[in-house]
């Protein structure tokens, strides 16, 4: 005997589904034997149509699909041309979208506030240096910086009897010192 509760796994679980299965289930308990075996001839004969047309639907449309991808060859569509035409497309749609219009104004309006926040930043350290680099406490520092300079350079040319660069002065030191240069041994 066949089963035939596989119509019912395929068939979402609702209560309207559950009702109207009841009500054919008890249509069909109702009938008698002969009527009950003519409906399931009935009922095979119609599914096996049915499954003849959707095997014909089937190979219809793979011929119709393979004659798409001719022509579409035919006329140089390519599939990546495809998936680009679908991409542009999409990016089309997103930019017309008005979720994206507001993000990308938030966006501007964001990105202007920030230059300007940082342009005010920067103009403000810059007076501020030039302000520092014209205050007597700077001028002080370099006269300072510049006297240490002019002594270095004096003792310099003065322990040495001749005027020398600063490098030069201390390559002499380290000579008569007996210290040598890691690049002596590469000179030698």
């Amino acid at each position: 005997m066949e089963d035939h509760n596989t119509a019912n796994l395929s068939e979402p679980a609702s209560p309207a589904n559950s009702v109207a299965s009841a009500e054919i289930a008890a249509e069909f308990a109702a009938l008698s034997v002969e009527e009950k075996e003519q409906r399931r001839a009935e009922w095979s004969q119609e599914l096996a149509r049915v499954e003849e047309e959707i095997n014909t639907l089937r190979t219809v449309l793979a011929s119709k699909t393979r004659h798409a991808s001719d022509l579409k060859r035919k006329l140089g569509i390519t599939v990546w041309k495809e998936v680009t035409d679908d991409m542009n497309q999409g990016l089309k749609n997103l930019k017309e979208s008005t979720v994206y219009q507001r993000t990308e104004s938030v966006l501007k309006s964001t990105g202007e506030k920030t230059a300007s926040v940082f342009g005010s930043i920067t103009s403000g350290i810059s007076s501020k240096l030039s302000q520092m680099k014209n205050s007597e406490s700077m001028r002080s520092i370099e006269a300072s910086v510049g006297s240490a300079y002019e002594n270095v350079k004096t003792k310099v040319t003065s322990r040495s009897g001749s005027v020398s660069s600063f490098p030069d002065a201390l390559d002499e030191n380290n000579t008569s010192s007996g210290l040598n240069s890691p690049t002596d041994s590469l000179n030698k």
